[in-house]
């Protein structure tokens, strides 16, 4: 009789601990949702293949989510798992070759964007210009909000390497946009 009552009362911890993993883990999707769709957004620039990256990230998450000690860190240790998930995506991936001699490649790109383009499209472009190495430290830092730590913490870096990254990607990108500003001016006449 005794074996029996000890029995239930495990199995009864047993639905409470899940049940506490559940809200905790709906808590966690729910405040960080958008923050991981607008990044997959931004790594793939596909709706339907940020939607996966943001279903896979949430699947791992929840898969893993008693690794997480500390809920204020769950916003980096998410995007962090986002990266992982988009890397994951070119590792299973195998691009068909093609012969780049079949096709007419200009060798440079036009001086001019059309009219047409925003301002925030023409920023788009000069970030998407940046190498890597400075574009993703400077878009964790502006889109996701994260600090230098949080951003050495995610990328595996020193803290004062990405704080150079993200001076030096600002500096470019200031360079690009007053460049753009200067060949424009040029163009509409300005000396």
């Amino acid at each position: 009789m005794m074996k029996q009552f000890f029995r239930k009362k495990s199995a009864e911890t047993s639905v409470s601990v899940d049940m506490n993993k559940q809200k905790r883990y709906e808590s966690l999707v729910r405040a960080w949702h958008k923050d991981l769709y607008r990044y997959a957004y931004w790594l793939c620039h596909d709706p339907h293949i940020a939607e996966d990256l943001v279903q896979e990230t949430c699947l791992r998450a929840w898969r893993s989510l008693d690794s997480l000690k500390d809920d204020s860190a769950a916003k980096a240790w998410l995007i962090t798992i986002l990266r992982r998930e988009n890397a994951r995506r070119f590792e299973r991936k195998q691009l068909d070759l093609v012969d780049l001699d079949e096709y007419a490649i200009p060798d440079h790109e036009p001086e001019t964007s059309s009219l047409g383009d925003s301002e925030l499209s023409q920023l788009s472009r000069l970030l998407q210009q940046l190498s890597p190495e400075y574009r993703e430290p400077l878009v964790l830092q502006v889109m996701a909000g994260f600090n230098g730590d949080e951003i050495a913490n995610i990328l595996g870096l020193n803290r004062n390497t990405v704080m150079t990254r993200l001076f030096r990607a600002r500096n470019q990108l200031k360079d690009s946009i007053e460049k753009q500003t200067e060949r424009r001016g040029q163009h509409n006449g300005r000396p």
